[in-house]
């Protein structure tokens, strides 16, 4: 299992100075790969209890597939989690993801209207919340998911707060 989520590449305080990244805490990774197990899981049983049944044993063993595909899966949950990170600066939050396809989202503090912090069933139950920026641009909405609730928490407050300064010149 990965350890440690936080990545650092450089200092805060000096503009021209690298961001210092943050990862996702590993509870994101455990509640998808436990989703994954569980789903794929019942899948593998419900199909090699029909197949076994109705075709025989032998077709019984294309159950194993869905067992291949989370075995695949687990591997790609991974590779996902770790490429999500976020990054505060002076004036703007940076978020990127991606494995193939790198995104990088910049939002400026003064072009937030609003700052949510949602936590469905699954995710209060792993003990985990996410942040979701809205702006005036459709576009660049953006979510960090699978934050501790108290960072979620302290991420919606500090945004707020820096959105509410860097807006009142607007």
């Amino acid at each position: 299992m990965e350890t440690g989520s936080t990545q650092s590449t450089g200092t805060t305080g000096d503009e021209s100075a690298e961001p210092v990244w943050i990862g996702l805490p590993p509870g994101l990774l455990r509640m998808r790969r436990l989703l994954l197990v569980v789903w794929l899981g019942l899948l593998a049983l419900a199909l090699g209890l029909l197949l076994g049944l109705l075709a025989g044993p032998v077709w019984a063993a294309l159950a194993l597939l869905p067992l291949a595909l989370a075995a695949w899966g687990w591997g790609l949950l991974g590779r996902n989690w770790r490429s999500w990170r976020y990054a505060e600066r002076a004036d703007d939050l940076l978020i990127s993801r991606g494995v193939l396809w790198r995104e990088e989202t910049v939002v400026p503090y003064g072009r937030m209207q609003l700052v949510e912090v949602t936590s469905g069933p699954v995710e209060r139950h792993f003990g985990l919340a996410s942040v979701q920026l809205h702006t005036a641009a459709a576009a660049t909405d953006a979510t960090i998911p699978g934050l501790d609730p108290a960072e979620a928490e302290r991420l919606r407050d500090r945004l707020t707060e820096l959105g509410e300064a860097r807006s009142a010149g607007l």
